[in-house]
């Protein structure tokens, strides 16, 4: 069989370079040789106030295997997945195609709303989402070990409470927000300025501000907690607490948010508050949880259109495979 080719390669780096990371960092390095493709960790970029333990890198990478996982069905193969195959840490995952298969229409459908996907950061329409959109994103958020679990609206005042002692602590935490304007000015500088193409607008304020910032407006907690009540929240919650479950639970945040967008639904993550140890365990006692809450998704319909994000061709992180 022989290898990629120029063209497929091109497929799987625009489709890694659309997943979303932490701060933008998209803290991996894509390998193909052969027909494999390899993820590798990219721990230089790592966020030692904002990520200390490398959580959200690790999702960041799992939401880039969906994505690469997405692209290779698009180019027709089936495919094995190994997550960390090998010893070395930094090897997350490996994909070899196995023979060929079309990919039928809902994958492709799928693909295609990775480039349409960005994070919607302001009040979503008062339209409500049905229950079975709701079914749709937790079905596709859900498997072996890591399942979609939604907030219900008894859960949002206790849930306002943890993620305004959050936003506190972070807003006061100087070397956070010290390196939260570094890699601001980092991503300004590398995709420019034109506020639709670089980034979408951030609402000062929570739960829409994606990142609490010095000068991030709090709520007071009657005020988030109603905020919540109207939206459609969900927690990603795995069984246990290792790599591998960090990278299952990227993935199945990817699926659900990209299953969201096919459906013409919009959708952000919230992962800050959970770096706080206090704050994880506040959530998982509090809302009774049988497991690791890794990562917050809120869904909804969009005011208006949601703009496809063009990435610049220098985000596009491809490696030659290695000797």
């Amino acid at each position: 069989m022989d290898g990629w080719t120029r063209a497929e390669v091109g497929v799987l780096v625009r489709a890694v370079s659309n997943a979303p990371s932490v701060h933008d960092t998209m803290p991996w390095v894509l390998e193909t040789r052969d027909h494999r493709a390899e993820l590798y960790e990219n721990a230089a970029r790592s966020l030692p106030h904002h990520d200390p333990t490398g959580r959200d890198r690790l999702i960041s990478c799992g939401a880039a295997l969906a994505n690469l996982r997405l692209a290779v069905r698009s180019l027709g193969w089936r495919h094995d997945v190994e997550l960390y195959p090998e010893p070395r840490a930094d090897l997350v995952a490996r994909i070899t195609t196995t023979a060929r298969q079309p990919a039928s229409a809902d994958e492709l459908a799928t693909y295609w709303s990775m480039f349409r996907r960005r994070s919607y950061r302001q009040p979503f329409a008062t339209t409500p989402v049905t229950d079975d959109e709701v079914a749709g994103v937790i079905a596709a958020g859900s498997d072996a070990g890591v399942r979609l679990r939604r907030v219900d609206s008894a859960e949002c005042r206790p849930l306002a409470t943890l993620l305004c002692y959050a936003a506190d602590v972070l807003r006061a935490d100087k070397g956070y927000q010290r390196e939260l304007d570094a890699w601001t000015r980092r991503y300004t500088r590398h995709v420019g300025t034109n506020g639709e193409q670089a980034r979408a607008p951030e609402r000062d304020t929570l739960p829409w501000a994606g990142l609490v910032r010095r000068g991030t407006r709090l709520p007071d907690v009657p005020t988030l907690t109603r905020r919540l009540a109207a939206e459609t929240l969900f927690l990603v919650v795995s069984d246990t607490d290792t790599a591998t479950d960090h990278v299952r639970s990227g993935e199945a945040m990817q699926r659900a948010w990209l299953t969201a967008v096919t459906g013409g639904l919009a959708g952000a993550v919230l992962t800050q508050a959970l770096h706080l140890t206090e704050v994880r365990s506040g959530v998982i006692e509090r809302l009774g949880l049988d497991g690791y809450p890794q990562i917050m998704l809120r869904i909804g319909r969009p005011k208006a259109a949601v703009k496809a994000r063009q990435r610049d061709v220098r985000e596009r992180l491809h490696a030659p495979a290695r000797a």
